[in-house]
């Protein structure tokens, strides 16, 4: 009977084609993540930006430092390498030959198929004697000359090979394993015993225990636990913290610590270098005793901070620290918002008064010191200062000028090309364009608002208690656009007013008659005179002998004419009436018109809105479709920093807050992919009370200062409806049982009747 038998690869044919296709799994992948992109592309880039970042930190030291070709030369060598071997494997698989093939004797004999059987017996005669092992022939070659003869002249092998193409009949099923055979050699055991050993037991779990003791240490944002545990801490600690004790608690991360992390440095000149500074900047507290925030790691990194901030000049030993410290800050400074709001939202939850979360003034401290530690400014310093070329000294000239009172970045921008180049004429023209190409590239962001509530019949209609969706939609543009918008704006303004000029000169020259004429004309109307009513003469009383002649004489005449004025009384009567029944179906008819136009009307008006509706809500669909799927890149535009040692991208905080309340009402977003248009939803429940609100959306930068943008949000919260009790929905009698109950109650009547003509009888 047939069955199955499994072989290892003696040949070493079937291991090739496993190794081919394990190599190629691995290199073709790796080639297109790994292999190294061209290094001009950068220098172009760089290259590009020249005129505008050249005069900034990060880009002096990624032109004196440039990145070393080591590591690229040595990802080209490993993927070359593996590229060979895969080309080698492949063309050796090639080359083996097949070792299953189907059996046929008539190959075996070099006869043509169809041969008869003297053929097959002559052919035969002459290849045993050729290969017969008595005669010094090949044994396994006349073996195989035998079977064949026997399968073309033995009728039951015969059969066998036309059914199963073995003359021996069903053969095993062979299964074949991709390993050479000398792997479980006896001979090789204990080798083998020792490489899995290695391997499995020793390597393995060194290496996965490595990664995952250093992984544990981190959280997803690559911050050490330790340092989120002493944010929380002190932030929990200290309800309302002022810039001092932020710079304090920021300096207390373990990222500065040479204990959890080798890349921080500890020195012995810091000992003499670190006192100098501390007795320079002056403003710092030694006494208090409060680990880990006045551990030497942490005092060093405080007074690190303090000096970039104040743009001081430090010993060349504390630079490359000073660096390593401020590359760090932003990333620790996000980790200290998400503390806070995750602290803000264990208040909400606990209904306990101890429990007090963080105020709003922390969290947007923590929001300033980013933008101080980018720009390498003092809290209150001005914004005019991150430009280049723009000292303390000059800063005077422009903020105390007579004319010109320049306070912020978009003062300086509002101005005309004129006044702002007589405004910094202390700069000369390459200084001055350098100044103007930086200040074009400074963001300008546009916030659109729309409150609704999502998954509700009136999206409108805002209810107590309902999830409140803002939807925020960024548009970024640079400054220069600003400029160029602006002074069209103004070209435009500045004509219809030259020819409003012209034509108040012209109107100064026409005579006095021209300018009365200008007045209002009187209508013919108004210059008649209304004459007076004549009165109508009284008729003057007779006596009554000529009284009763007189109606002697007009009896008659009085009585056709009574006849003459009935007969026209009744015909103005119903020409009156047929005129009020003309008009009031004429009436009747516009109402019927009116009535139809107006349900037309809201027909077509509640169909539009249905269409809006449906419009909004697949919108919203295909926004978090979007989401969820493509995955934008983090890299939007560089930021302009005159001392910041990295290269940093633009990205800003956008939340909705209560100014008056001083809460904080949605989360923060971290925007970190806005490079031309973005849309945010910002979701917070609804109030508890009816009433109007006042709240603010704000959209804070963490690199430039006084770029933020506030907008104001007033949302209308209505009484929710009242909950309806019955329902036609809710209703789950079937219609089946209400017939049933209708045909019952239709016998109780009928047998009831029944009775009564019963007792009638």
């Amino acid at each position: 009977m047939a069955g199955q038998q499994f072989q290892y690869d003696d040949s070493g044919n079937t291991f090739f084609y496993f190794l081919t296709s394990f190599v190629g799994l691995i290199v073709i992948p790796a080639t297109y993540y790994l292999w190294p992109r061209d290094q001009n592309a950068e220098q172009i880039r760089l290259k590009n930006i020249r005129k505008v970042y050249g005069s900034c930190m990060w880009y002096r030291l990624r032109l004196s430092k440039p990145q070393p070709n080591i590591i690229p030369t040595v990802k080209k060598i490993v993927l070359l390498a593996g590229w060979a071997l895969f080309l080698f494997l492949a063309y050796k698989v090639s080359k083996t030959d097949r070792e299953y093939q189907e059996y046929n004797p008539y190959e075996v004999l070099n006869l043509d198929p169809g041969a008869t059987v003297a053929e097959i017996k002559k052919q035969y005669r002459l290849l045993s004697l050729k290969f017969h092992p008595d005669k010094g022939g090949d044994e396994v070659m006349f073996m195989r000359i035998a079977k064949a003869y026997a399968a073309l002249t033995d009728e039951e092998s015969r059969k066998n090979w036309e059914e199963f193409g073995n003359p021996d009949g069903p053969q095993a099923t062979s299964f074949g394993i991709a390993l050479p055979a000398w792997i479980v050699d006896q001979k090789n055991s204990i080798l083998v015993l020792l490489v899995y050993g290695l391997a499995f037991m020793v390597i393995l779990p060194v290496v996965v225990g490595s990664w995952w003791y250093r992984s544990i240490r981190y959280s997803g944002d690559q911050i050490l636990i330790r340092t989120t545990q002493i944010y929380t801490y002190f932030v929990y600690k200290t309800r309302n913290m002022d810039m001092k004790r932020l710079l304090m608690v920021l300096a207390g991360a373990s990222e500065f610590d040479p204990q959890y992390n080798k890349d921080a440095t500890s020195r012995p000149t810091d000992n003499v270098q670190i006192p100098q500074l501390i007795r320079e900047i002056g403003s710092i507290n030694l006494k208090k005793n409060e680990p880990p925030l006045t551990c030497p790691y942490s005092l060093k990194a405080r007074v690190l901070l303090l000096s970039h901030l104040a743009r001081m000049k430090i010993p060349e030993t504390l630079e490359e620290d000073q660096q390593f410290m401020l590359k760090k800050c932003p990333a620790l400074l996000q980790e200290m918002v998400n503390v806070i709001c995750q602290l803000i939202i264990m208040a909400r939850s606990r209904e306990e008064r101890e429990f007090r979360a963080p105020t709003l003034a922390s969290l947007e401290n923590c929001m300033k010191l980013s933008q101080m530690a980018v720009q390498g400014l003092q809290q209150f310093k001005s914004p005019l200062l991150q430009l280049p070329h723009i000292e303390e000294d000059n800063l005077r000239r422009v903020s105390n000028h007579k004319k010109y009172k320049i306070k912020t970045i978009q003062d300086l921008v509002s101005l005309k090309e004129s006044d702002r180049h007589s405004l910094l004429h202390f700069l000369e023209d390459e200084k001055y364009e350098e100044v103007m190409a930086v200040l074009g590239s400074f963001p300008y962001v546009t916030m659109d608002i729309k409150s609704q509530v999502l998954d509700d019949e009136d999206s409108n209609n805002i209810t107590v208690g309902s999830l409140v969706t803002v939807l925020v939609k960024l548009t970024r543009q640079t400054m220069a656009e600003v400029f160029e918008k602006e002074q069209s704006i103004c070209a435009a303004e500045e004509q219809p007013a030259e020819d409003g000029q012209t034509e108040a000169n012209k109107n100064r020259t026409k005579g006095g008659w021209q300018q009365k004429s200008k007045g209002p004309k009187k209508t013919a109307k108004s210059k008649k005179k209304k004459k007076p009513l004549k009165k109508k003469p009284t008729p003057v009383p007779l006596p009554q002998s000529k009284q009763q002649k007189q109606k002697q004489a007009n009896g008659v005449v009085g009585n056709e004419a009574a006849v003459k004025e009935d007969e026209e009384e009744v015909s103005d009567k119903g020409s009156d009436s047929e005129e009020e029944e003309t008009n009031r179906d004429s009436q009747s008819e516009k109402d019927d018109g009116s009535d139809r136009d107006s349900d037309r009307e809201q027909d077509e008006k509640q169909n539009k809105d249905d269409e809006a509706e449906w419009q909004e809500l697949q919108q919203s669909i295909q926004r978090k479709e979007r989401a969820l799927l493509e995955t934008k890149s983090k890299i939007t535009h560089p930021v302009f920093s005159l001392y910041f040692p990295e290269e940093k991208q633009e990205w800003w905080w956008l939340y909705i807050a209560d100014r008056k309340e001083q809460t904080l009402i949605s989360m923060p977003y971290h925007v970190c992919t806005l490079k031309d248009t973005e849309e945010v939803e910002l979701k917070f429940p609804a109030p508890g009370k009816p009433g109007n609100y006042q709240y603010t959306v704000f959209l804070r930068s963490d690199s430039y200062m006084g770029l933020d943008q506030i907008k104001p949000l007033k949302l209308e919260v209505h009484e929710a409806k009242p909950v309806p009790e019955n329902h036609p929905q809710w209703d789950t009698a079937i219609e089946g049982d209400d017939d049933q109950e209708d045909s019952e109650g239709f016998e109780d009547s009928f047998e009831e009747e029944e009775e009564e003509e019963d007792d009638d009888d």
